[in-house]
């Protein structure tokens, strides 16, 4: 009786073990792929779920359909017009055959990154750097195309290609700053001349409109200065006529220059002839003034040098 339950629980272990080894678990987001004897058989994808397999026979290889994101580290490359850049990228595929994806690549994850490398070099010095930071849009199907081609032989399909940032030298930052801040200006200067012109327009307008009815220049005068007597000022206005000033103007004589018959006012001064009177004795001539002659410097006496000896001692003995 004994040797019966020691055999029986050798059987159940060992069908235990037998049921352990040759089920399997494949998830919702996998696929599995069973090698038989090391042969991809015709219908062998197994579905999410429970699978059974042949012990000793089957090995079940799981392989996972969900979108995988690849960031694509930053490259180096010269751009057509010759501008060192710093370009990175983001790479976003999923696998549509895991029986070409388990037996045709080793590593497709590697694979996939180093095509994405060289692809992103291939674009950068294919383009310019104006493409580059504003037709990006452009640049992303090209570089999904061809990094698309070569990865659906082996199972993967490329959903989107993102540049994500490009990196400029300090240099070329500030030279499209100096180029961004005169476009800029002249965009401003453009601006301003335009709104001259069409204030200018609109003056010479009311200019000819006010000089047809010259009513509305009063009009303008008043209300002119209505609005500065709005505001709490000192200010006094006094409108003071344009005739007026014309008319003084006409009516003053220039300085330094006799006034014109136009100018004067009252009636003309009565002209005068003259009359030759009795013939008289000439006036007698005046003699003209005598010169003084000039006086002569005097020059001063020198005293003997025997006195001036004879000072100096007494001044001496006075000390």
């Amino acid at each position: 009786m004994t040797v019966l339950l020691a055999v029986c629980a050798t059987v159940l272990v060992v069908v235990a073990m037998i049921v352990g080894t040759s089920t399997r678990v494949v998830r919702q987001y996998e696929r599995g792929v069973v090698f038989r004897f090391g042969r991809v058989e015709p219908g062998t994808t197994r579905a999410p779920g429970i699978v059974l397999l042949w012990p000793i026979a089957d090995r079940l290889t799981k392989v996972n359909m969900q979108i995988v994101t690849l960031p694509v580290p930053a490259q180096d490359g010269i751009t057509r017009d010759n501008v060192t850049v710093r370009v990175d990228a983001v790479i976003y595929f999923r696998v549509i055959d895991p029986v070409r994806v388990a037996v045709d690549v080793q590593d497709y994850m590697s694979a996939v990154g180093q095509l994405a490398q060289t692809s992103l070099r291939s674009i950068i010095g294919k383009s310019d750097l104006d493409d580059l930071l504003s037709n990006r849009e452009k640049l992303n199907q090209g570089l999904e195309l061809m990094i698309d081609t070569p990865v659906m032989d082996w199972g993967l399909h490329i959903d989107r290609v993102e540049i994500k940032d490009v990196s400029l030298p300090e240099s070329m930052k500030r030279s499209m700053s100096r180029q961004a801040e005169a476009e800029r200006e002249r965009r401003a200067r453009i601006i301003t001349a335009d709104g001259e012109r069409q204030a200018a327009a609109m003056l010479s307008e009311a200019a000819e409109t006010m000089a047809d009815h010259p009513a509305s220049l009063q009009l303008r005068l008043l209300e002119t200065v209505v609005e500065v007597a709005a505001e709490k000022n000192s200010t006094l206005v006094l409108p003071f006529p344009v005739e007026l000033l014309r008319f003084l103007e006409r009516i003053t004589p220039s300085e330094g220059r006799p006034p014109d018959a136009t100018t004067r006012i009252g009636p003309p001064p009565a002209r005068h002839r003259a009359v030759p009177g009795p013939a008289g004795p000439p006036a007698p001539r005046r003699a003209a003034p005598r010169m003084r002659p000039r006086p002569r410097p005097r020059t001063p006496r020198r005293a003997p040098v025997g006195a001036t000896r004879a000072r100096r001692r007494r001044s001496r003995d006075h000390q």
